[in-house]
């Protein structure tokens, strides 16, 4: 198992984004992120993070998974039941995927009501409304930007 073949499961699993952040982690998403998507997974690309895969399974499995060796709880994301595999063959290829295909159910049942309804609409509808988002959210920044620039200067 490897970052490629993590990347090519999380890539099957419907309506999942992937997104890099904080360097050096790709992270997969339920949704895209802009319209309230949420992260399922991730993976360390450089090898100086903690582990190699991050994922969330869940309160009922997480205390399962950490008595397993080479499994522990996930930095900064242990309180939400994230797990974090500190080398690949703390599980078998076949556990790993069962695992990320499960991280994915459950944080995609967790998304909000409004996020599903742009999700279940026709690929070329949302992928205008995901675009308008982006650009409203674009659009946001610049002006709290240029807001607080001036506020600065007025002082």
């Amino acid at each position: 198992m490897d970052n490629e073949r993590i990347r090519a499961i999380c890539m099957t699993l419907p309506h999942v984004v992937e997104t890099m952040n904080w360097g050096h982690h790709l992270v997969y998403w339920a949704g895209d992120r802009d319209i309230g998507g949420k992260m399922f997974a991730m993976t360390d690309l450089d090898g100086t993070g903690t582990g190699v895969l991050w994922f969330h399974c869940g309160a009922e499995r997480f205390h399962e998974l950490l008595e397993m060796e080479g499994i522990i709880a996930s930095p900064y994301l242990a309180k939400a039941y994230w797990v974090t595999l500190e080398r690949w063959n703390a599980l078998r290829p076949k556990e790993i995927e069962e695992e990320l295909r499960r991280a994915h159910d459950l944080i995609f049942e967790k998304l909000p009501k409004r996020t599903k309804v742009v999700l279940a609409l026709p690929e070329k509808d949302r992928k205008k409304v995901i675009s308008e988002r982006k650009k409203g959210l674009k659009a946001q920044v610049k002006v709290v930007s240029k807001g607080s620039g001036g506020a600065k200067k007025g002082k």
